[in-house]
């Protein structure tokens, strides 16, 4: 099973697409590994720096993560770059389905929720440690702690559990 946990990302904006996420140019490449350096390349936000996304190992976002063209490499691009939790108040279908796939969690939050995440966590140094077991979120900081509940369906859990949609299959079938 994959790590799920380490520093988080804050990415105040929604509708992030897939391009911003691995621009297009890049999909010529042959393995996971060539995409590393071109996470969020693309992305547009006010005050984003795309050497942030070092030593990271989630993203909380808004909503309708992963819009755009549907495509693996973006999952990818996180897993390669050790981001295995992405956070939003929702995805676009396939996007979800490929992080789940790659056995990755692509959590959803009510909007109310991130808010309050974004308002008390996104301006300090934040880890978060994901209870795949008890599907629970847990975000720290130096002086405080909290911990948020999120859905996580039976087979969305054992392709997390399994490492993704081929190990599962490989144990299944």
């Amino acid at each position: 099973m994959k790590t799920f946990s380490g520093n988080v990302l804050f990415l105040d904006r929604s509708d992030i697409n897939t391009d911003e996420i691995i621009p297009a140019r890049h999909l010529t490449e042959n393995s996971k590994e060539a995409l590393k350096p071109y996470l969020l390349e693309d992305l547009t936000l006010d005050g984003f720096d795309p050497s942030a996304i070092k030593d990271i190992g989630a993203v909380v976002t808004r909503a309708n993560f992963g819009c755009g063209s549907s495509r693996e490499h973006a999952p990818w691009a996180f897993e390669v770059n050790g981001v295995n939790v992405v956070i939003a108040e929702s995805f676009a279908r396939i996007f979800r389905q490929n992080m789940y796939n790659c056995g990755m969690i692509a959590a959803e939050l009510p909007a109310a929720t991130l808010d309050e995440l974004f308002r008390e966590f996104s301006r300090e140094k934040t880890t978060v440690t994901v209870d795949v077991e008890k599907a629970a979120l847990t975000f720290t900081t130096a002086a405080k702690r909290k911990t948020v509940p999120f859905t996580l369906q039976g087979f969305e859990k054992a392709l997390v559990e399994a490492g993704g949609w081929v190990e599962y299959a490989a144990k299944k079938y």
